[in-house]
This record gives C-alpha cells, sequence and structure tokens, in this order.
C-alpha cells in the first residue's frame, strides 16, 4: 500500500502553547499512529527570518522546538524530523516557483497584510515571498496531505495554484496537495481575553500558557485568567467566556467534556477552579518538560538527530528538485 505523504512545518519564533499542544501535536501524534501515513515534520527556521532576531536566539530556539517535537512523543524513526535551512533544496525550489508566481498573488495575502501592518518598520520582501517558500516547502516532498486549520487554507491554495501553474505549462511535475482540515475540536482561549484564541505570537505573555512553562508559572496565570463577576460556574461560550474557557481546559486535561466539568466543579469560588485547572494542566504538562529537560540537556545529540533527519529529508527533496530544474532548462545530471 502506497502511504499518503502528510506534511507540517512550525516556525521556531517561540514555545508552543497549550492550544498548539491541544491542536496541532495531538494531531501529529494520531497520523504517526496510522499505518498509511508517512509523515514529514520540519523546524521552519528560513521562515522566522522574516522578523528581525538576535542570531543567538535563533539557533537557541530552532533547537528548543527540535527537542519540543521529540518531547512531544513525535518519533524521528518513524517520521522525518528535520531543520528546513538544513536542506538547500528549499530555498533553490523557491527561487525556480518565485518565476511563475505573480506580485498581486502575494501582495493579496492575508497574513502580507496583517504582519506588514504590525511590521510597518520591516515589510521585507521575506515577508511577501513567505508562501513561495512554504509551496516550496511542501512540493519537494510529493506532499499529498498538509494539515492546516481553516484560517490557513488560503496559503494551501497559493501552493497549489503554483504548482497548478507550472505542472500546465511543463507537464506533470509537482503532486498538488490536499489540506487536511483537523476535526473540530477544543477551541483554547488566551487566559487574558477569553474572546480570541490562545497563540505564541500574544504579545501579552500572561493570555497563553506555554508547553514548557514551569508548575508555579502555570498557577500564576490561571490564577491571573479572566472571568466575569457572577460566581456562577456554568459552561456558557456566549455569555460567560472565561469560565467557559476554564472549562474546556479542564475537560481537555481530565479526558471529560466542558459540561461535565462544570457540574463536577458546581459551588466553587472561581479561585479554587482556577487553582483545580492549573494542577490538571500542569501534570497533563509534567512528562513533556521532563523529558524536554532531558532532551535539551545534549545539544550534541540533537545536532546528530537534525543531521540525520536532513539527510533523510534531502534524499527526498532533492529528485523533486531535479524534475523542476530539468522542467525549466537548468544544466543538471
Amino acid at each position: 500500500m502506497e502511504k499518503k505523504v502528510i506534511y507540517s512545518a512550525v516556525q521556531p519564533t517561540s514555545q508552543l502553547t497549550l492550544g498548539n499542544y491541544l491542536g496541532a501535536v495531538n494531531n501529529w501524534l494520531k497520523f504517526q499512529k496510522e499505518e498509511e501515513n508517512d509523515c514529514i515534520f520540519a523546524v521552519a527556521d528560513l521562515h522566522s527570518l522574516t522578523i528581525r532576531r538576535d542570531a543567538e536566539e535563533v539557533r537557541s530556539s530552532t533547537l528548543s522546538l527540535l527537542a519540543q517535537f521529540l518531547a512531544f512523543g513525535l518519533d524521528e524513526k518513524k517520521n522525518i524530523l528535520y531543520v528546513q535551512s538544513h536542506v538547500p533544496a528549499h530555498t533553490q525550489l523557491s527561487w525556480i516557483l518565485n518565476c511563475y508566481t505573480y506580485v498581486g498573488e502575494m501582495t493579496r495575502m492575508t497574513q502580507f497584510k496583517d504582519k506588514s501592518a504590525k511590521h510597518a518598520d520591516n515589510v521585507n520582501m521575506g515577508l511577501m515571498d513567505y508562501p513561495v517558500l512554504m509551496a516550496a516547502d511542501i512540493l519537494l516532498y510529493d506532499t499529498d496531505l498538509v494539515p492546516v486549520g481553516i484560517d490557513q487554507v488560503q496559503h494551501l491554495e497559493i501552493t497549489r495554484d503554483i504548482a497548478i501553474r507550472f505542472n500546465n505549462i511543463y507537464g506533470d511535475t509537482f503532486k498538488v496537495p490536499e489540506a487536511k482540515l483537523g476535526k473540530a475540536g477544543a477551541k483554547i482561549m488566551s487566559l487574558s481575553d477569553p474572546t480570541a484564541k490562545m497563540s505564541k505570537s500574544d504579545p501579552n505573555p500572561m493570555g497563553r500558557i506555554n508547553v514548557l512553562d514551569s508548575e508555579a508559572e502555570i498557577v500564576k496565570k490561571f490564577k491571573r485568567a479572566v472571568t466575569d463577576s457572577e460566581a456562577v460556574i456554568a459552561y456558557d461560550p456566549e455569555n460567560k467566556p472565561g469560565v467557559s474557557n476554564l472549562l474546556t481546559i479542564l475537560a481537555v486535561a481530565e479526558n471529560t467534556t466542558p459540561e461535565n466539568a462544570a457540574k463536577e466543579c458546581e459551588g466553587l469560588m472561581y479561585g479554587h477552579l482556577k487553582m483545580r485547572v492549573a494542577e490538571a494542566v500542569s501534570a497533563m504538562l509534567k512528562p513533556v518538560r521532563e523529558e524536554y529537560a532531558r532532551l535539551i540537556s545534549d545539544k550534541a545529540h540533537l545536532m546528530r538527530l537534525a543531521k540525520d533527519g536532513a539527510e533523510r529529508a534531502a534524499e527526498r527533496a532533492d529528485k523533486v528538485l531535479r524534475r523542476a530544474q530539468k522542467a525549466v532548462g537548468l544544466l543538471v545530471e
């Protein structure tokens, strides 16, 4: 049976959050268990350069994210885990694809508009060209499926458009990937603004739980979580978003439903509810924190894993790159 190639990449710009862990990471772990899947996970360090960052921070966060991947339970033997910049084919194919992408397509991208507004002092070409590098990331591995949220579909659509355009000119060179939309599940909201999704890019660190936060940090953040003035515990996302968010998080941590969590916590003061959620989340993340601490203490081992992953990734990527190079007439063997 031919396996389905699933590709996913994450920028090493900050620690992953509880929302990432309960959403994307849990889906990755499910994909990993299914024999019909051939999974590739990348640390997208090149993408992270669109925002100015200290060089040492880029290096340390890249290694940290690789360690987080492993601490979550991603298996480097079952999957390919690698760092994007370690495979030169990504930037080589990106240039070729640039020549088949229109400027108007890039300037219309929602993410470019949003990030240009947020970083008006640094609207660089990398920021605009981000989707083309992302297209190269995906197309290099003959990817079948790309796990995306509904807000990321536009990026995959431009990848498909570029691949189809290229194939129409040169014949079947690239496999055209499909979106793998995640099943609707628990939506984790910000602790400081429960009407907004919890995000690793949230400028307010108190709004998010990072997967590597200490128990003390987790307790501190939940203690400050926004609720309401009613002092009634009920699951009602529309009218009680803060309390409902706490119940959703508790439900996921204790493998129940928000409604059941509300019944179990009925009559508690909000302060007691917050402590119960904090303790449940800390217990859930404790194995990840401990495994991460073990992994990050041996950087030489992580570098060896990164090297092995890059070699396996390059073996595949180079074949697709050669197809594209030959198609456009570059001198390759």
